[in-house]
């Protein structure tokens, strides 16, 4: 493809720049192996079958299936995921792509309303209309075929015993289904976590989960038959289909998905090769920013310093600009990545950022860009990251969603539909016929924030990975992270607990508790004030290489856990 080849000699020169380069050449052979999930059972359930001797896509399969049960406000079975793959024998990165998409039949004004007008958003996400073909399973199931050890089948266990068992609802979940979510109205969500002497389920409470035990014992045995054919598919086409907004997925569509391998784009960022899955996700919008942020003086200043903060919310207001106005489906829509991260542009960007805030930032016009509308798509923080490795060195950074709270607050057979059509644009031109990058189209993939990263160093050996949840914000919360940890070279759970700043258009939005009353009189007198952010938060989880140990880090805004084993 054009933008691989163009990126070549960036990649090149670089290369031969790493003389700094942190020693890893102590990290044990074999590798440490390690899980960094967003629930303590989650990991436990993949440290489990990496101490069976599976391998890191094994584990991975055992943490999705754990936290499709007690995460379910953020990720399931019956949702889609991004896989970045680091493989040691080759030294290679592989993604895996398991974005929902649109069915046959789906329409590019299904989002828009009898007077014209896009529907409101409450009502979209628990429409029939707004969930699309899921893809995780399908995804995990090529993957497991190319570098799975244990057999398929012995890789849910742990769910399905913690399903039939019952799990210690956390106050996190207490707090999403306390919440005043469309999705929390729904008949499906109202019956699930139904207290019984009445009211709804508490911090404490053991909720069981039946149904989904009796589907991970047939997904253990058939493998993704058991999903997409059979009774399971057609109880998510005729929930689908219902009202309100009922919409247009067939079985057709479900025995029709396929997951995509594609190449990971990769670009540097320091001493480090960072490689992201390319579009429909938006690791061209991460890498973007990350090539602006080189080009100032943030790695001389630190979390205490105001122009360091100023310098990473400008940067992040010209990334979005591009990222919002030019990514898509690129099966459907020309993406101009390659123009996107040239050198030239980049510097070009950067030099826009000055003393004080600029008004919000136009897009820019990188080689091969497409006349595109301005992006009008909403992205609701509803997903997880995690990261495995095992001891032959491989590792998984994968991000996983059902898109806003609950899904659409429909479910089947324990599982919780996504409306992951919903990060569509709802209107597919502007008030001058522009087509937009991101509307409707059948069997396309909506544009996505997850961007789960994978951290080479120049002879390309592991050196790190990161991701979170977290929707459009997903982008701001890495980058933050990686320049706290690389930059500013805090250790990891430090730079993940560092305050989250998210600037996008006329919007400054962050942790206003977490900045000093100080730094946020500074930031005003450069024209940013700030406001509190959404109410997800991030979910940041990291690892990085430091003088070949294991320095992971767990967002201290969920309840994850980082386990690392001998």
């Amino acid at each position: 493809m054009m933008w691989r080849r163009l990126l070549l000699l960036p990649l090149l020169a670089f290369a031969g720049s790493c003389a700094s380069l942190p020693d890893q050449t102590s990290w044990p052979n074999p590798a440490q192996p390690f899980v960094i999930a967003a629930n303590p059972l989650a990991a436990a359930a993949g440290m489990e079958i990496l101490q069976q001797g599976g391998s890191a896509l094994d584990a991975a399969i055992a943490v999705e299936a754990m936290l499709s049960l007690v995460e379910p406000q953020s990720s399931g079975l019956a949702g889609g995921a991004f896989l970045t793959y680091y493989d040691s024998a080759s030294r290679g990165v592989t993604v895996y792509d398991g974005r929902e998409t649109a069915p046959s039949q789906a329409s590019p004004t299904m989002f828009m309303g009898s007077d014209g007008k896009p529907l409101p958003f409450g009502e979209a996400v628990v429409s029939g209309r707004a969930t699309g073909v899921p893809g995780v399973i399908a995804m995990l199931a090529e993957a497991h075929r190319e570098h799975g050890r244990l057999a398929w089948r012995d890789l849910f266990g742990s769910a399905e015993r913690t399903a039939r068992e019952g799990f210690i609802v956390s106050p996190r979940l207490e707090r999403m289904i306390a919440g005043r979510f469309p999705q929390n109205r729904t008949p499906d969500v109202q019956a699930y976590f139904a207290r019984p002497g009445g009211g709804l389920m508490k911090a404490g409470d053991r909720l069981r989960n039946p149904a989904y035990a009796q589907f991970l014992a047939r997904l253990a045995a058939h493998g993704p038959s058991a999903f997409y054919a059979g009774s399971t598919a057609a109880q998510i086409v005729h929930k689908s289909r219902q009202a309100p907004l009922g919409g247009s997925m067939t079985l057709a569509d479900m025995a029709a998905y396929r997951p995509i391998k594609r190449e990971a784009l990769c670009g540097p960022y320091r001493v480090y090769i960072a490689c992201v899955p390319p579009p429909p996700s938006s690791g061209v919008g991460l890498l973007m920013l990350l090539g602006m942020l080189e080009r100032t003086d943030i790695a001389q200043r630190g979390p205490s310093d105001p122009q360091a903060w100023f310098l990473f919310a400008e940067a992040s207001r010209l990334m979005y600009a591009d990222r919002d106005r030019y990514v898509g489906d690129p099966a459907f829509v020309s993406v101009p990545v390659a123009g996107m991260l040239a050198p030239p542009y980049l510097e070009e960007r950067a030099r826009l950022i000055g003393a004080t805030v600029m008004q919000p930032p136009e897009a820019g016009r990188p080689a091969g860009a497409p006349a595109t509308a301005a992006d009008r798509t909403r992205e609701i923080a509803g997903t997880t990251h995690f990261i495995v490795g095992d001891r032959a060195g491989n590792v998984v950074s994968m991000t996983a969603t059902v898109e806003s709270i609950f899904g659409t607050g429909r479910m089947v057979d324990g599982m919780f539909l996504n409306n992951q059509l919903t990060d569509f644009a709802f209107a597919p031109t502007d008030e001058v016929g522009r087509p937009q990058a991101n509307a409707v189209a059948p069997g396309k993939r909506p544009r996505s924030s997850m961007t789960p990263l994978i951290l080479m160093d120049r002879d390309r050996r592991f050196a790190g990975a990161i991701g979170s949840a977290g929707g459009n914000a997903i982008l701001a919360y890495v980058a933050k992270s990686l320049v706290a940890a690389i930059d500013w070279g805090l250790p990891m759970q430090e730079a993940l607990a560092a305050p989250n700043l998210v600037a996008r258009g006329s919007n400054f939005n962050g942790e206003v508790n977490k900045f000093s009353p100080t730094m946020l009189a500074a930031l005003k007198a450069k024209g940013i004030e700030l406001k509190p952010g959404q109410g997800e938060d991030s979910g940041v989880h990291a690892v990085i290489i430091r003088s070949g140990q294991v320095d992971g880090g767990h967002d201290p805004r969920r309840e994850g856990r980082v386990l690392v084993g001998s």
